[in-house]
């Protein structure tokens, strides 16, 4: 069992910058790929950014360029670095677990975190 705890947000102003982070309980962080969702009022969960074992990326089309996923094995711990926040980008923000290798659909993962609110304004 993984369990994940989400931090970080809040409320940023259009065009400003944020880092949520996950911290994960468990002894073998290494093995897991982990990934970033969102989900926006009255909208589907939707894929964010995943990071490997080896810290191979994937980026949805939405946020590349601006947001930057990376993780400390040591600490056990995966952040979601923002840049040049648009207000499209307000969602409650995810991060999630599975074995080994990235995935971008939310059936794919075992272990979600409760999630932390992200507001951008305009």
């Amino acid at each position: 069992q993984v369990q994940l705890a989400e931090s970080g947000g809040g409320l940023v102003q259009a065009g400003g910058s944020l880092t949520l982070s996950c911290a994960a309980s468990t002894r073998t962080f290494s093995n897991y790929a982990m990934g970033w969702f969102r989900q926006a009022p009255g909208k589907e969960r939707e894929f964010v950014g995943a990071i490997n074992s080896r810290s191979n990326t994937v980026y949805a089309d939405s946020v590349k360029g601006r947001f930057t996923i990376f993780r400390d094995n040591a600490k056990n711990t995966v952040s979601l670095s923002m840049n040049s926040l648009k207000p499209e980008d307000t969602a409650v923000y995810y991060c999630a677990a599975r074995l080994f290798n990235i995935a971008t659909i939310t059936s794919n993962y075992n272990y979600w975190g409760q999630g932390t609110q992200v507001t951008v304004s305009s």
